[in-house]
């Protein structure tokens, strides 16, 4: 049996770029080794194609949205049914992995039953098909060393999970902020621990634009992010990799250190999620961030103003 499934949701394979990324992605996931199982979602064009070339589970019947957009409470759910493997592992379908995932999840394994991990990734503008013969580990840490460039730790592009995890995910729309961030969340408010693997997982970022998106605007600004932040339960539950409780790291798993502004988040987030107060996690908001805080309140009155006049 895989000691995990690795599962993504790509984009139409109809733009060049976004189908020369997606194939590397593919490519890479099967060359992790027989550990993996990889698990394609989705109806979009080329799917089908590429993974029947490639001999990749695919899977259809994803529910979307009124709008088309896959929903990740379909996309878990699928990839949950056809698979066995004790540990699941959403990524997006421009990311590439190293032999050390692997690594990773033995060690969570045999200290924690329930997890989330996260972590950081490296930005590289990927022009050309990879090659994933032997010896490709080697060439990929040596470009990363030469042109990557670590992202900020303000999103998460792969999430590890026990099987057991994440069964009760809202409707989120797949390619559009805000749902990740509520993963975080979520496991925060769950009390389970959130590892950054930032220190010993390798996870590069083929960087791409937008044109794919409505107007070629990126995700944050699209209406469906909007959506997604109003199903994940509102501004407050927008956490990142900030919000971690453990680090894992070359010698062990560890709590995070916190630093003086760590602290004082950890402070600001404790009645959402040690209490599950919203309304208590709001006045500490607004408490620590006052005009942010009047500014969210004079926008919440306004949308309940404008509901009421138009009833």
């Amino acid at each position: 049996m895989p000691l995990l499934t690795l599962f993504t949701a790509p984009k139409p394979f109809t733009d060049p770029h976004i189908r020369m990324i997606q194939d590397n992605m593919l490519r890479n996931w099967q060359a992790l080794g027989d550990e993996v199982e990889v698990v394609v979602i989705g109806d979009e064009p080329g799917i089908a194609e590429h993974c029947q070339e490639l001999g990749l589970m695919h899977l259809t019947g994803v529910r979307c949205n009124e709008l088309g957009t896959p929903l990740i409470s379909s996309i878990f759910a699928l990839a949950r049914e056809v698979s066995e493997s004790p540990f699941l592992v959403y990524a997006n379908a421009d990311i590439l992995f190293l032999p050390d995932l692997l690594d990773a999840v033995r060690r969570l394994s045999g200290v924690k039953k329930r997890f989330l991990a996260v972590g950081q990734r490296w930005d590289m503008d990927i022009d050309a098909p990879m090659d994933f013969s032997e010896g490709w580990e080697q060439e990929l840490l040596a470009r990363i060393r030469d042109e990557g460039v670590l992202h900020t730790p303000t999103g998460s592009d792969y999430f590890i999970f026990p099987r057991a995890c994440f069964q009760d995910i809202p409707d989120f729309a797949v390619g559009r902020a805000g749902w990740d961030n509520w993963m975080i969340f979520r496991a925060r408010w769950k009390g389970w621990p959130v590892v950054d693997l930032s220190e010993v997982v390798t996870v590069v970022h083929q960087n791409h634009d937008y044109r794919h998106l409505p107007g070629g605007l990126k995700h944050y600004y699209q209406p469906e992010t909007g959506v997604n932040v109003r199903l994940g339960g509102g501004r407050r539950t927008i956490f990142t990799l900030h919000d971690v409780t453990h680090v894992l790291n070359a010698d062990r798993l560890q709590r995070k250190r916190l630093d003086w502004s760590g602290f004082w988040r950890e402070v600001e987030i404790f009645p959402l999620i040690r209490l599950h107060s919203r309304v208590l996690g709001w006045l500490f908001f607004a408490l620590f961030h006052p005009i942010k805080g009047y500014g969210e309140l004079r926008g919440w009155l306004a949308e309940k103003l404008k509901h009421r006049n138009v009833n």
